[in-house]
């Protein structure tokens, strides 16, 4: 898979960090991992960066780009950052060690 340009060579850019939710977590035993992505990024882009970043082969990737959320401090009026989530299926034998051991 080719990598946009926009992402070329920054695969740290593309995946910003792992999500560690209840939801997420009983997800690894199905060997699907969450990660917050780029908002920009489309699957493609984010199958290639999981596959070199962690050295696994990647099956399928569903993304939710949810709406942004506003926010409020007193007078002032805002909005949240835009977060884009990417759940990520694994093949069979691969695995990412998101917890390292002590």
């Amino acid at each position: 898979m080719e990598m946009t340009d926009r992402f070329q060579g920054r695969l740290a850019d593309v995946i910003r960090r792992p999500l560690i939710t209840e939801k997420a977590t009983r997800a690894l035993e199905l060997n699907h991992y969450t990660f917050e992505v780029d908002h920009r990024a489309a699957k493609p882009e984010i199958k290639a960066a999981v596959e070199k970043m962690f050295d696994v082969k990647v099956i399928g990737v569903s993304t939710m780009n949810p709406p942004r959320r506003t926010r409020r401090i007193g007078r002032f009026a805002g909005k949240r950052s835009q977060v884009k989530k990417a759940v990520v299926r694994l093949a069979e034998g691969n695995s990412i060690q998101l917890f390292p051991e002590s």
